[in-house]
């Protein structure tokens, strides 16, 4: 059954609306989830810089996204303890090289030289490996660090996880309490915000026509929510493209990884501590 995200009465041919759909939602939700407001912007570019660590190159994602699509077998295991072995930290592996393995493999579907039900395995398995590194190279995390709580979900009628799945890592890594309700419908989503605290919802979407939606969903949730004061955050590549989407939908702000979001919700609740 198609998504929302597929119905659109002006919609382009079938081969052009499925390139539209996999590289808008394939080659950017992946790092697209959650951007800042300008306010946001500068503390986290602060809390971000620094040297930092040997990045993947472009011959490595390349690479890495043969081995992708290859039958499964041992070399990807090899070629990520190598990159491990190198110095490449895990919130590296999974911003700088699974990420931009993805947008390459959609890259290679839109120019014919992979099909469709390989690009779908070939996602199938980047989040199983991304699940795999959380577990084998994450370590332990701090705890839930100051009690911190975060509702994350889609916007009902979405259906893309992977970028998703990425945030809830990143957060459990931070030290927060996470709730992931994923493909739940709304009715459940509200139940949640109801009847449990929350200091952050987070709410991803990958297409325009579902905005409206959105907006309900997050109107609906400020209204029920056990936390009078919660703080929304909203992502998607649509949200990179139109700032003023954040303020149309209702919500606080965003970011433009994984990372961000977690310094931008960080942020918001120092600043509403502040405030008191």
């Amino acid at each position: 059954m198609a998504s929302a995200c597929e119905i659109d009465e002006r919609a382009p041919p079938r081969r052009q609306q499925l390139s539209d759909r996999w590289h808008g939602h394939l080659s950017r939700v992946v790092e697209a989830e959650i951007i800042p407001r300008l306010m946001l912007a500068h503390r986290m570019e602060a809390s971000t810089r620094g040297p930092g660590p040997r990045k993947p190159t472009a011959e490595d994602i390349e690479a890495f996204a043969s081995l992708v699509l290859a039958p499964a077998g041992e070399v990807v295991e090899a070629r990520i303890a190598a990159l491990v072995d190198d110095g490449l930290a895990l919130d590296s592996l999974l911003l700088d090289l699974l990420a931009p393995t993805a947008r390459h493999l959609g890259v290679l579907w839109e120019e014919d030289l992979c099909d469709f039900a390989e690009l779908t395995i070939a996602m199938g398995r980047l989040q199983r490996i991304m699940h795999d590194l959380s577990r084998r190279y994450g370590g332990e995390t701090g705890g839930h660090r100051d009690g911190h709580s975060i509702l994350l979900s889609l916007c009902p009628g979405e259906t893309h996880m992977f970028g998703l799945s990425m945030i809830e890592q990143f957060f459990r890594d931070a030290g927060w309490h996470v709730t992931s309700t994923a493909l739940a419908p709304v009715g459940e989503i509200l139940n949640q915000a109801r009847t449990a605290w929350f200091d952050v919802i987070g709410l991803s979407l990958g297409c325009e026509v579902l905005l409206p939606t959105l907006t309900k969903t997050v109107l609906e949730l400020r209204r029920v929510s056990f936390n009078p004061g919660v703080r929304i955050l909203v992502g998607g590549p649509i949200f990179i493209d139109n700032p003023g989407h954040i303020e149309q939908v209702g919500a606080d702000a965003t970011a433009s990884d994984a990372r961000r979001a977690v310094a931008a919700a960080e942020f918001m609740l120092d600043m509403r501590a502040g405030a008191c």
